[in-house]
């Protein structure tokens, strides 16, 4: 039995860690992808996991399915193209660790999987299916996405969520819109940050958190505001957690995929429906996923930032959050 299975990209973050006497930026590679990042988490903390994803034939493609096995990741649904080149993601960071991207990915293999490649039998041993919005830009992702989506739904998985907006990557952003927003009325629960609530309703994280548990009819919210912290909703219970301060912040790519990674694992852990949670359970999985994602910013990359069990006990224990 697994845990979860994630279903979506696995690709290359190239970060920007210096820059040369021309002010070109010295990039350093780290495997990464939201769905993975996400599962990485699970992982450290065991939970038992699975990644639905298509990487390219090539040096990257190989590397990243060793780093999977690495990590205790199941691949039996890892699938390799030769249609397409791995993807690749090249981050460049402000003062602040705060990113900008640009993608390789004209198409890029995880744009290619198709609804044939997708193993369903790891659907149908998961308690949950997480998936995020990269997959829905392009075809035959997309209906891949939408095909493994219907069937955890009709197995009564409970579906994981993150919109994970990419500006660069969509045609226009009236469909990035229509998509993400499916994305958000088939899913159970939801990690969204601050600025795509304000992409797609115009609306502070309280009013939309309201408005996603409410009128879309989400079960559990985590509405993520970066450093400030995080404001949570379930039908029942809400309310607000602080973030870390004084980090030495270095990069903060994969913090959200870390935040969900590890509120999923704590939600899972109470054996509790989401939307039955209690404030004080809300406030447990929350203050145990800001520790971890904001642990994660003091290192480089998604899937090796994330901590150590004991380092995030440790965290909430120093700042008492």
């Amino acid at each position: 039995m697994l845990d979860v299975v994630a279903l979506g990209e696995l690709l290359i973050d190239f970060t920007c860690i210096s820059t040369n006497a021309e002010g070109y930026p010295i990039m350093e590679a780290h495997p990464g992808g939201a769905p993975a990042n996400f599962l990485a988490a699970l992982a450290k903390f065991g939970a038992k996991t699975a990644l639905l994803a298509k990487v390219g034939k090539d040096a990257f493609g190989n590397r990243l399915a060793d780093t999977m096995e690495h990590l205790g990741i199941d691949t039996s649904g890892l699938v390799v193209g030769e249609e397409a080149f791995t993807t690749l993601a090249f981050v460049t960071l402000d003062k602040t660790g705060n990113r900008e991207f640009s993608f390789c990915r004209k198409p890029g293999a995880d744009t290619c999987i198709t609804k044939e490649e997708l193993d369903f039998s790891l659907i149908q041993q998961a308690k949950v299916l997480h998936f995020g919005s990269l997959s829905l830009t392009h075809q035959p992702a997309r209906s891949a996405t939408c095909a493994g989506v219907s069937y955890a739904k009709k197995q009564g998985k409970l579906i994981s969520y993150d919109p994970n907006l990419r500006k660069p990557l969509w045609q226009d952003l009236n469909t990035a819109k229509e998509q993400i927003l499916w994305g958000l009325q088939q899913a159970d629960v939801v990690k969204i940050s601050d600025e795509e609530v304000e992409f797609l309703f115009g609306l502070s994280p309280e009013e939309g958190a309201k408005h996603i548990i409410e009128d879309i009819g989400v079960k559990l919210v985590f509405v993520t505001c970066g450093a400030k912290g995080c404001f949570f909703k379930n039908p029942v219970a809400q309310g607000w957690v602080e973030g870390l301060q004084g980090l030495p912040v270095v990069d903060t790519t994969g913090a959200g995929d870390i935040f969900g990674g590890s509120a999923l694992w704590k939600l899972l852990q109470t054996q509790t429906q989401p939307h039955f949670l209690t404030e004080t359970q809300l406030k447990e999985i929350a203050r145990f996923a800001t520790a971890s994602a904001g642990l994660s910013t003091t290192k480089y990359g998604g899937i090796y930032s994330v901590p150590e069990y004991n380092e995030v006990l440790e965290e909430m224990k120093q700042w008492n959050i």
